[in-house]
């Protein structure tokens, strides 16, 4: 049992605090267009600081603490490329223009690890308290394995999204980004930029990556802790990677089947689990180091496979994937059958 003591909580916490807080003010201050350099100095810093937390954690609770870490760490990690995809999708559907992404995606970061810390206190509780609750994570991550390899060539439906079609009806929105603003008056009226739906889309689509990436973490440690340092040092980095990697996703054709892949693993790793608690001691179960070893192998191979796909035809594009067919797409379907 890992114990962390109120002090590190608090120190780990303020790091974190402190880095968003510094993005914040550098977007606030400055809206640029993120160049390719600084993009790279970005994701270096973040990796470094994730790999040196990982680092002293290890060396100081031991190695199969640090591992646990280092194997949620690029759980999340991939995961979070997924998310890059929704951005993606989500920038250009709505416009924004480049000066403004960095604020959007440090705002969207922030809202995310909101969601997700407080969905670590509620999935922490219920593993305490329930162990049956490691075969319902389990079937979780194998239903949404399934659902994404069923949709691994489609993309999520921004503007299908309730919450989305809900504020465009109840708001009203001003038709430029007057400045990156998220509120401004227009003739003494008190009206809502389109920067302030990107928020609410990115918010949502934050909530249901939390569904996943949540369970999925868990899979490999049960420590709160953890759950949390892996998952905002993941996300931390997530700002710098998206200007990073943005022009290159289309060429990662595979990553969402190797995502789906990696769910179904941690699925039954987690169906395994509850089996050798509450069933039967003698069901074998899968280590972190083995874990650890399968996912970089698979995200590998998917790397691997997808770059050597793309130069043979160049006209292959990716796909974020979807745990639900688009509307229109079912529609379409209904309509040939």
């Amino acid at each position: 049992m890992l114990e962390i003591s109120g002090l590190t909580w608090a120190l780990t916490i303020g790091l974190v605090v402190v880095l968003l807080a510094a993005d914040l003010v550098l977007a606030a201050l400055r809206p640029h267009r993120v160049g390719f350099r600084e993009a790279v100095a970005w994701s270096v810093f973040y990796i470094a600081v994730a790999v040196l937390f990982g680092v002293w954690f290890g060396m100081t609770y031991g190695g199969d603490f640090g591992t646990q870490y280092f194997a949620g760490y690029i759980v999340e990690k991939s995961l979070s490329v997924d998310n890059l995809f929704v951005f993606v999708i989500i920038m250009t559907t709505f416009a924004v223009p480049e000066e403004h992404q960095h604020k959007v995606l440090t705002f969207g970061i922030v809202l995310a690890l909101v969601m997700r810390g407080i969905f670590i206190a509620v999935g922490a509780t219920l593993l305490s308290l329930f162990s049956f609750m490691f075969l319902v994570f389990g079937l979780l991550l194998l239903y949404t394995a399934v659902q994404l390899f069923r949709h691994r060539n489609e993309d999520p439906d921004v503007e299908d999204n309730a919450v989305v079609r809900g504020a465009r009806r109840l708001l009203p929105i001003t038709q430029d980004y007057v400045g990156g603003r998220i509120v401004t008056r227009v003739d003494g009226r008190r009206m809502v930029t389109p920067l302030f739906i990107v928020l609410i889309a990115i918010g949502s689509i934050d909530l249901l990556f939390a569904l996943d990436s949540i369970p999925a973490v868990f899979g490999v440690t049960s420590e709160a802790y953890i759950v949390f340092a892996a998952n905002a040092f993941a996300l931390l980095g997530l700002r710098a990677l998206f200007f990073l990697v943005k022009g290159l996703l289309d060429r990662l054709v595979y990553l969402s089947t190797g995502l789906s892949v990696i769910l179904a693993f941690i699925g039954v790793k987690l169906v395994l689990h509850w089996a050798h608690v509450d069933i039967n001691p003698a069901v074998p179960e899968i280590s972190t180091p083995v874990s650890l070893v399968v996912i970089i192998g698979i995200l590998v191979v998917v790397t691997v496979a997808s770059l050597v796909k793309t130069r043979r035809d160049p006209t292959v594009t990716a796909h974020a994937g979807s745990v639900r067919a688009r509307r229109r797409t079912a529609e379409s379907d209904r309509g040939n059958s």
